[in-house]
C-alpha cells in the first residue's frame, strides 16, 4: 500500500493509495477475510506458526506500536498465523519480530472454534497453552522441549502435517509486499495480508 507508480487504468498513484488507506482504516479487507474464513467448518486439525517479514521503510520512531521489533534478521515484523488442514489461513496477528510465538497463541486460538488437534513446533511447548487447549477439548501435537521435566504424549506421525503451514508461509511470502514490509502502518500491512490471502485461498 505504499505509494508507487501505477498504470493509467488505475489513475494517479496518490489517489489509489489514499483509497486503499481509507479502506484499511475502516477494516474493509480485514472484515472480508474474517467473513470468508468464518464460512468454513471448525478444522479437524489446525496449525500455528510465526514467520518474519523484513522491514524496508526507513525511520524508527513509533515502531513498537506498529508491530516492528529488532530480531536476528534486523528490524522485522512477525506474522502469526493459524491455518486449517487445507493450508487456508483462519486468523492473523502481527507483532514485532522479537516477540515469542507462544505469547500470541491464545489470542489467535480464541478467535475460532476449537479444533480437534493443534499442531505447533517446540516454541509452543508451554504449560499455560497446553492447559488452554485441554480446556477447549483440543489435543496438543507439540514436541516437548529438551529441558521439560514433565513429558507429554506426542504424536510424531500427526506432527508431520506441520509442513502444511510451512508451505502456506512460503506461498504468502511469494508476494513481495509481504516478504518485505514496505508499509509504515501495521494496519495497512495487515490489510494487504488479508487481501492476498482472501484471493489465493478463499476466492480461488
Amino acid at each position: 500500500m505504499t505509494p508507487g507508480k501505477t498504470g493509467r487504468e488505475y489513475g494517479p498513484y496518490v489517489t489509489v493509495f489514499n483509497r486503499c488507506n481509507r479502506w484499511s482504516k475502516r477494516g474493509l479487507w480485514q472484515d472480508i477475510f474474517a467473513a470468508l474464513a468464518g464460512c468454513s467448518k471448525p478444522p479437524g486439525a489446525a496449525m500455528i506458526d510465526g514467520v518474519r517479514a523484513h522491514r524496508a521503510a526507513s525511520g524508527q520512531r513509533g515502531e513498537r506500536g506498529q508491530a516492528i521489533g529488532r530480531s536476528r534478521g534486523g528490524r522485522t515484523t512477525k506474522i502469526h498465523a493459524l491455518i486449517d488442514q487445507a493450508g487456508r489461513p483462519l486468523a492473523f496477528h502481527l507483532t514485532g519480530g522479537n516477540i515469542a510465538d507462544v505469547t500470541v497463541a491464545a489470542p489467535l486460538l480464541c478467535q475460532l472454534a476449537p479444533s480437534a488437534w493443534l499442531i505447533g513446533d517446540k516454541g509452543y511447548d508451554a504449560d499455560h497453552l497446553r492447559a488452554l487447549l485441554d480446556s477447549r477439548g483440543t489435543i496438543a501435537v507439540i514436541p516437548n522441549k529438551a529441558n521439560r521435566k514433565r513429558r507429554f504424549p506426542f504424536d510424531a506421525e500427526r506432527y508431520k502435517w506441520r509442513n502444511v503451514i510451512e508451505r502456506t508461509n512460503c506461498r504468502i511470502k511469494d508476494f513481495r509486499a509481504i516478504a518485505t514490509r514496505y508499509d509504515k502502518l501495521a494496519r495497512n500491512f495487515l490489510a494487504g495480508l488479508c487481501l492476498i490471502t482472501a484471493l489465493i485461498y478463499w476466492c480461488d
